[in-house]
């Protein structure tokens, strides 16, 4: 595990036995008191058991929580371990609420990747990438109330869809920053919401469904660098050529760099040769030659890894858990995003893949920085 990159030791620090989850134990407390959600009553499910319940419910997502809780308590043979009923721990669920799991995420979002990591940086400049995927909801009345299935020619999605478009880090495929939704809001919309996140310093790369003049205008005003995949139909104006192949254009208000590459992919079903087109904020033709970007480009899969991760690893393939829209917007998918951060490995044998970092040392108070107040994930 690593250290949240913005973390620092304080001058008094107690000693950590070492045992394992007890880093995480004191962070899932830093939540609760940050977030003001720790109970005075005493009850059968303190709200750090819930937040822990709520995890191992990301990684056990075949089986109902009351399985959950057996899995969760297997280890404590020969303790009196409470049985709580299925509608006691609804009950805590709810009383719990979003806060502590939007803290927690808050504070592990980052690309958490030294600089020697491969594919971290590129020309100094931390790789990273925007793209949207759909997550299923149950199909339950609420749920229908919020969350739209998809029509198709096949008779359309099976449950209702939740978008969720998330910024990326491409070398360590750690989340920096999400946001979700109704699929009612298209992938551009969520995505400026996610500018917030983007500042000098970064190469943001982007397929053809983001190629709009005016998101891209607000992407490049966060002074991140882009380089994005070009639609077909598009027409630019040339204003000037350069040695590398490269010509200098404008989309809307922003003046762009274009590169035209023909790829062939060859596979055991045979070889594909397409052409793509693509547009880069990075203006210096001979800092940031063509065929560089031409292979840059290629990282941008990195975040249909992280997605595979969550949605196949994580989750198997199954849908979000609550069957109320707050529920599965608010708590199922912080849930997911960090389930593997924040639950010790001795938990479980197989725990899945996920792209996240959380510290490895406690300290009272804690030593954890507070997540900014503005957050990612829809109030109510």
């Amino acid at each position: 595990m690593r250290r949240h990159p913005s973390w620092k030791p304080p001058s008094t620090s107690p000693q950590v036995s070492g045992e394992p989850g007890e880093a995480q134990f004191e962070m899932v407390d830093a939540a609760l008191a940050a977030t003001d959600t720790v109970r005075r009553r005493t009850r059968q499910l303190p709200a750090r058991v819930v937040v822990y319940l709520l995890l191992a419910g990301c990684l056990f997502a075949e089986v109902g929580y009351r399985q959950v809780w057996h899995k969760l308590t297997a280890g404590l043979a020969g303790l009196v371990v409470a049985g709580p009923s299925e509608n006691a721990m609804w009950q805590a669920r709810t009383r719990l609420g979003v806060a502590p799991l939007r803290w927690l995420f808050d504070l592990l979002r980052g690309p958490a990747g030294p600089a020697g990591t491969a594919g971290v940086f590129w020309c100094r400049l931390l790789v990273c990438a925007i793209d949207g995927t759909t997550l299923d909801v149950p199909d339950a009345a609420r749920s229908r109330s919020v969350y739209a299935k998809h029509r198709c020619n096949h008779g359309g999605s099976g449950y209702p869809l939740v978008r969720l478009v998330a910024l990326v880090a491409c070398g360590s495929r750690t989340v920096i920053d999400a946001v979700f939704g109704p699929t009612s809001i298209g992938e551009g919309g969520y995505t400026r919401r996610l500018a917030r996140s983007l500042h000098a310093g970064m190469i943001v790369l982007l397929d053809r469904g983001f190629d709009d003049a005016k998101l891209l205008e607000v992407l490049a005003g966060t002074k991140a660098h882009l380089l994005v995949r070009l639609k077909n139909n598009r027409k630019l104006p040339v204003l000037r050529r350069y040695r590398d192949g490269s010509v200098l254009s404008q989309i809307g208000k922003v003046q762009v760099r274009v590169v035209e590459a023909e790829i062939t992919i060859a596979t055991t079903a045979g070889r594909r040769t397409g052409r793509y087109r693509l547009a880069t904020t990075l203006l210096d033709h001979q800092r940031y030659p063509a065929c560089a970007l031409v292979t840059l480009y290629h990282q941008r899969w990195e975040i249909e890894t992280v997605y595979l991760e969550l949605k196949s690893s994580i989750l198997g393939g199954r849908v979000l858990r609550a069957r109320t829209p707050p529920g599965s917007l608010r708590r199922s998918t912080p849930c997911s995003s960090a389930t593997r951060s924040c639950v010790p490995r001795s938990w479980t044998r197989s725990p899945p893949t996920a792209a996240m970092s959380i510290p490895t040392a406690a300290a009272s108070p804690p030593p954890w920085p507070q997540p900014a107040t503005r957050s990612s994930w829809p109030r109510a």
